[in-house]
């Protein structure tokens, strides 16, 4: 990273508008590459609640920003703020990305399978079938992402079964299964996704007996929080590939990086290693 890192009145500006927003990764991620590349740019964080988001959305174009990243509880609600959604947006049904468009109009996106996919793909050797345990937001741009790598058979799993069968019903390879079926779910499985929180630092534990995978399966979590969960740890003893979900965080950055700053950024070592020592 070039040092230091000087901006003008002329730089370009992004942001991530969350609440809180204090946790988030993004600005360490974002001025990393802006100042790797020498861009005249910034990235800071905004702490908007959910009654000022429209506000703020709306006034992006007015401010000059190039766009926003956007985390909890916004995803969703930003949806009708927007002038125009791409399609993976629409399909996942959430926003985590919105685009200032030269015209200043504004256009959402959500980079988030994009990012899971990029974080798994170089490790994947099947794409038979999956085992995705959840059905939040994040677990819809999982499944979104494994329909488009071509999964034949993705089995969701969740403790209130009429959300993963909402989920299912968009995608002819979803099917939707009882929470209680999710070790023998296991069986002849390609990959093993957490897309929940549990098992995440200061959350309860992911309840899940492995030994049913089979041990060529990837297993990976979404969480980065501890890097090593509980369920890859387990995993990692018995012979299974693992991926921490630090990957994915770095990966979805990329489309949003492109987009407001004209530059493909990319994901090397030696930024990981730098994240990680902001999480030390």
């Amino acid at each position: 990273m070039t040092s230091p890192h000087r901006i003008t009145g002329k730089a370009r500006v992004a942001g991530v508008i969350g609440w809180p927003v204090t946790h988030t990764l993004s600005p360490a991620l974002h001025n990393y590459w802006l100042a790797q590349y020498g861009i005249d740019g910034t990235y800071i964080p905004l702490s908007v609640t959910a009654d000022h988001l429209a506000e703020v959305i709306r006034a992006l174009p007015v401010m000059g920003l190039a766009g926003v990243s956007l985390t909890l509880p916004h995803k969703e609600l930003v949806l009708p703020m927007l002038n125009s959604i791409d399609a993976t947006a629409t399909a996942i049904g959430a926003v985590n990305t919105v685009i200032v468009t030269p015209e200043g109009k504004l256009h959402g996106t959500n980079t988030d399978a994009y990012g899971f996919l990029a974080n798994i793909r170089p490790h994947l050797t099947a794409t038979n079938k999956a085992v995705v345990l959840g059905a939040g937001g994040a677990a819809k741009a999982v499944v979104y992402a494994l329909a488009q790598a071509g999964f034949a058979e993705i089995v969701l799993l969740n403790r209130s079964l009429n959300k993963a069968q909402a989920i299912a019903a968009s995608f002819p390879a979803a099917k939707a299964a009882n929470w209680d079926y999710r070790d023998d779910a296991l069986q002849n499985a390609d990959l093993l996704v957490n897309a929940t929180s549990l098992g995440m630092t200061g959350k309860d534990p992911l309840d899940i007996d492995i030994e049913a995978l089979p041990t060529a399966a990837l297993v990976t979590d979404i969480v980065y929080a501890p890097l090593t969960t509980e369920l890859l740890a387990r995993a990692q003893k018995r012979g299974n590939p693992t991926v921490d979900g630090l990957g994915m965080l770095l990966h979805q950055a990329v489309p949003s990086f492109e987009a407001w700053f004209g530059q493909k950024p990319e994901v090397t070592e030696a930024l990981r290693n730098y994240i990680l020592s902001g999480l030390a």
